[in-house]
């Protein structure tokens, strides 16, 4: 059990039938009244965001889940199959399991696959990804310190803006949780 003080980013609780994270959280102490938590729960299972209050205090179920380190595969439909780097053991997941990751990932990428029980949940992707941009507008001339981005097509299929020096054929590290460039590689 854990009360609202120890609610953090990623905290897994259980709800009802259901498992949600928790996306953002914002203790509030009014002028009136008992303090309260304001949060933001991602259910793991469909995606659907919740956006919930609890008192001060108020105690809720937390899961431990298990961490297993794994090797996406390839892709064959709609399933997605990794590799446990231990035990070999393959596993296919649905492009709705992974998620909003599923754009930054490629094959052979180490993943981080949060399991309850033997029941995949979540897939955690390296914080950064070096990714070849495979089409984007050529870069004029003088567009190097201008300071201004152009959308590019990664290999992966996801779209992101880059500055307007970088060209087609260039490997870029992109921040998976935002989505957006880093550098050139």
């Amino acid at each position: 059990m854990a009360s609202t003080s120890d609610f953090r980013n990623g905290l897994v609780i259980k709800l009802g039938n259901d498992i949600y994270t928790i996306v953002e959280f914002l203790h509030v102490k009014p002028g009136k009244g008992g303090a309260f938590v304001r949060t933001k729960l991602k259910n793991v299972m469909d995606g659907s965001v919740l956006d919930r209050t609890f008192r001060a205090g108020e105690r809720v179920d937390d899961i431990r889940l298990d961490d297993r380190e794994m090797q996406y595969l390839y892709k064959d439909g709609d399933l997605h199959y990794f590799m446990d780097n231990e035990t070999y053991e393959q596993i296919a997941l649905t492009s709705e399991q992974i998620g909003d990751g599923l754009k930054f990932l490629k094959e052979n990428t180490d993943v981080i696959i949060k399991f309850h029980g033997n029941k995949p949940l979540l897939v955690v992707l390296p914080i950064f990804v070096e990714l070849d941009i495979v089409d984007t507008d050529p870069g004029v001339r003088g567009d190097t310190a201008s300071g201004g981005t152009k959308p590019a097509q990664l290999e992966t299929g996801a779209m992101i803006q880059v500055p307007l020096f970088v060209e087609n054929r260039s490997t870029v590290k992109v921040d998976t949780r935002t989505g957006e460039y880093v550098e050139r590689v």
